[in-house]
């Protein structure tokens, strides 16, 4: 299992001629399709980072949206042109040209090793992927509005949880990830700092262009 980070806040490095903006995107490609988990802000951006980073926007067979916000969703209308006959798993019932679309309400698989929490209430909406690893189950979440806890309650029904990548907004009840092996803040995480500080070896930085193995 290997996750790309294709929009972000940060670009992971300068070698890399990518750009960075307000919004979150992340390429999972399971070894038999290539699964994309939000779009970010702005679609012109989100496709000339795919491309850069040596992905075809046309070989991205579902989509997966963890919430309706601009800054996650703003990239489907350009992402579109690409794509037909996709797979679009989102929250909202609003359709797409080119995507049949899947309103995601419970606990589901999306592909092989690739699982959706459902539907998870807070403040916003959210849900959240759940990824099957070598060493256990990795949670790729978009701003973790119904809260860290209850996204990683609800992964942990598959078992092991060992990897936490996304964004986390304000949440700063850190012993919840002292048993991870892997922390990723992207995005929006307000305490990325006290994070890597707290928990610096197996805290990775994020930004376009960053890859994970799983």
């Amino acid at each position: 299992m290997k996750l790309l980070i294709v929009y972000d806040n940060e670009v992971f490095s300068r070698e890399l001629d990518v750009k960075s903006d307000w919004g979150f995107s992340c390429l999972v490609d399971n070894g038999v399709e290539k699964i994309l988990f939000d779009t970010g802000a702005k679609g012109d951006l989100l496709i000339w980072n795919l491309k850069q980073l040596g992905v075809d926007p046309s070989e991205i067979s579902k989509v997966v949206i963890s919430h309706e916000h601009w800054d996650h969703n703003g990239g489907l209308g350009e992402l579109s042109r690409f794509i037909n006959g996709g797979e679009i798993y989102r929250l909202s019932r609003e359709e797409i040209k080119g995507f049949s679309i899947n309103v995601v309400e419970h606990p589901l698989e999306i592909a092989d090793g690739v699982y959706s929490t459902g539907r998870l209430h807070g403040v916003v909406d959210e849900q959240s992927l759940i990824l099957e690893g070598k060493e256990g189950w990795t949670i790729l979440v978009g701003c973790s509005h119904p809260g860290v806890d209850k996204i990683l309650s609800e992964a942990r029904r598959r078992g092991e949880v060992v990897g936490l990548i996304g964004g986390m907004h304000g949440f700063k009840d850190f012993y919840l990830l002292e048993d991870l092996k892997i922390i990723s803040p992207c995005h929006c995480t307000k305490y990325k700092r006290d994070i890597s500080e707290l928990y610096p070896e197996k805290t990775f930085r994020c930004g376009v262009g960053r890859i994970f193995e799983l």
